[in-house]
């Protein structure tokens, strides 16, 4: 018999996550902490990331808040100093920062490539490149977030899903040539997940979500999963918890689709 809660549990185990403010990342970054893990939350929102390390403090659970803009190389080597500095190590390192961008390629604007690969792909390579760097020889998993967009030509979403399809070839490529050192390197390709991210088209002049189209939007999104279902940020974070985890020592170099079969060839 296996003993389940220690299969899954990362007690002692030193995690650092980007884009720990919110959405998806916030989600990460509690549920590892809830499995045991000392967290480390990078972002540039450096008080909403402040904000959930306190509230995994208060849970008692280990966590960090450190400002971080992936984009350069410097703040993503601190960011991971930081966590080896105060824990000893580097287990987990999950690149979850990102953002988007709408348009369409044939209108591309130079400056806006720049900037969204100097986030998207540029920042997950350097935080793969300081996670490798400080788990050394002892192993460690490497969990980056892709998108579902890599899946699906979807107009206006050219830059966006040209820049995690990246991501994924990263994350294979890594995958094969840090193998040897036990470092498994992984990543997710959310379905549409509700999150701030993805409602940033359903706001108001003031700010506020439009409730109609919310609506609008997640039953559309809804007739797109055979299960009926649109995603929480909490079903890519228990994904995350299992790339994270010993169970899953045998995975490498793949790609996890948490999408509510919204990808399924038909």
């Amino acid at each position: 018999m296996h003993d389940i809660r220690e299969a899954f549990g990362l007690d002692a185990r030193v995690a650092v996550v980007t884009g720990g403010a919110s959405g998806i990342g916030r989600s990460v970054a509690e549920v590892l902490a809830s499995a045991g893990a000392r967290v480390v939350l990078g972002d540039v929102d450096a008080q909403g990331a402040s904000e959930v390390a306190a509230g995994i403090q208060a849970q008692g659970g280990e966590a960090l808040a450190v400002k971080t803009d992936i984009s350069q190389r410097p703040e993503v080597e601190a960011l991971v100093e930081c966590a080896t500095g105060e824990w000893g190590g580097l287990d987990i390192m999950c690149n979850v920062a990102g953002i988007p961008t709408n348009g369409p390629l044939g209108e591309l604007d130079e400056a806006e490539f720049d900037r969204v690969v100097g986030i998207n792909v540029k920042g997950t390579l350097f935080g793969c490149q300081a996670a490798i760097a400080a788990m050394g020889s002892r192993g460690g998993s490497i969990i980056n977030v892709a998108s579902g967009a890599i899946d699906l030509a979807v107009p206006n979403y050219g830059l966006y899903a040209l820049t995690k399809a990246a991501v994924t070839q990263l994350t294979q490529t890594l995958a094969v040539e840090v193998g040897s050192q036990g470092i498994r390197v992984n990543a997710l390709a959310p379905g549409v997940t509700l999150t701030e991210f993805t409602q940033r088209h359903l706001k108001q002049a003031d700010g506020s979500i439009d409730q109609q189209r919310l609506d609008a939007f997640v039953e559309s999104m809804q007739k797109m999963s055979p299960l009926g279902l649109v995603g929480e940020a909490i079903d890519q974070a228990w994904l995350v918890l299992y790339l994270a985890s010993d169970v899953s020592r045998f995975c490498t170099g793949q790609i996890w689709r948490a999408n509510g079969g919204a990808t399924i060839p038909h």
